[in-house]
């Protein structure tokens, strides 16, 4: 356990209006996804033997996050190196339906567990950040896809479209969230505000200080309970030939954590913790939900719909449509 973490007690001594929630503070073992799902399949069972109902992974947990490599890439300029990392890279990641979801979905239903986890999505030729929501029963219930990739990213990662703003409706409450920077977007944060996001889930990478300060806002925005999952990754996580700017020592750190779980009220419940894999846990009393939003309610009573609206293109976006067989 951790300072700031709940106590655990016996699970079915919890009040009804209550969700035992985790994080997960790990890395995968990147490029190599068989040896990842053995990773996730111990700390989902952590979670599970602390009373947890929900944990969220981090970002790029499945696949991996290539921390400090530049896949040959300079303006104008690709090298035939980086294109056998990317195609690496392609293959370490997962389809969705696929054998790995498949594998996900009995780890879920093994520990009774709702799993949230980021993953790398293989569609086609591209690769897509994705945020899966995997039922405790085992069920496949919805993904999001990244909308926005920051800066390198946008090199090797697809855009998601609007057709992914999933708010799932679960036992435990409306679970969604956003990925990373993507935090950063006012207008996709009242998205899922408006679709009633209750537990706010924050897979990420960024283990900067700055990070806090975004989780403890949008849980005080939205009045939701956020649960950001940040990597804690070494170099040793990474293939032996990986090519990246900080160097080959095994214990250089290059992702240091700082999950966190945040209340409606903007108080932290758990973490952050830095520099160590952690499973960090905390009782969320859903009530505060309502609490929070007695006094502000930004698609509620504390919006002004007179002055201010949204529009969200939730449409699926393709490339190639057809009309159809043509007609005798």
């Amino acid at each position: 356990m951790h300072k700031g973490e709940t106590a655990v007690t016996d699970a079915d001594t919890q009040d009804s209006a209550t969700v035992r929630a985790a994080v997960i503070q790990a890395a995968p073992q990147a490029f190599d996804t068989p040896a990842t799902l053995e990773r996730m399949e111990r700390l989902a069972g952590k979670a599970a033997s602390e009373g947890a109902r929900i944990a969220v992974f981090p970002e790029a947990f499945v696949g991996g996050y290539p921390k400090g490599m530049d896949f040959g890439a300079r303006v104008g300029q690709r090298d035939d190196a980086g294109r056998d990392w990317f195609r690496r890279y392609h293959a370490a990641a997962i389809d969705l339906p696929g054998p790995e979801l498949d594998r996900m979905c009995d780890i879920a239903a093994g520990h009774n567990l709702m799993i949230v986890a980021g993953v790398m999505e293989r569609d086609g030729g591209t690769l897509y950040c994705t945020s899966v929501y995997i039922g405790a029963d085992g069920s496949f219930l919805g993904k999001h896809r990244k909308t926005m990739p920051t800066a390198m990213e946008r090199l090797i990662w697809g855009f998601g479209d609007g057709s992914t703003l999933t708010v799932v409706d679960t036992p435990l409450g409306a679970v969604g969230g956003a990925i990373c920077w993507e935090n950063y977007m006012p207008q996709l944060r009242l998205a899922l505000y408006a679709k009633g996001v209750e537990i706010y889930c924050a897979p990420t990478v960024d283990d900067r200080d700055q990070w806090q300060h975004a989780m403890r806002h949008i849980a005080w925005e939205g009045r939701t309970f956020v649960l950001a999952a940040c990597q804690y990754a070494v170099r040793a996580d990474y293939p032996d030939d990986y090519d990246c700017m900080q160097g080959d020592d095994p214990a250089t750190v290059l992702i240091r954590g700082g999950s966190v779980i945040v209340s409606p009220l903007g108080r932290v419940l758990a973490g952050p913790v830095y520099d160590e894999e952690a499973v960090l846990v905390a009782d969320l009393d859903m009530g505060d939900i309502a609490r929070g939003k007695y006094d502000l309610d930004v698609t509620g009573h504390y919006s002004r719909p007179d002055i201010f609206t949204l529009l969200v293109n939730e449409e699926a976006q393709g490339v190639v449509f057809g009309d159809g067989p043509a007609e005798d």
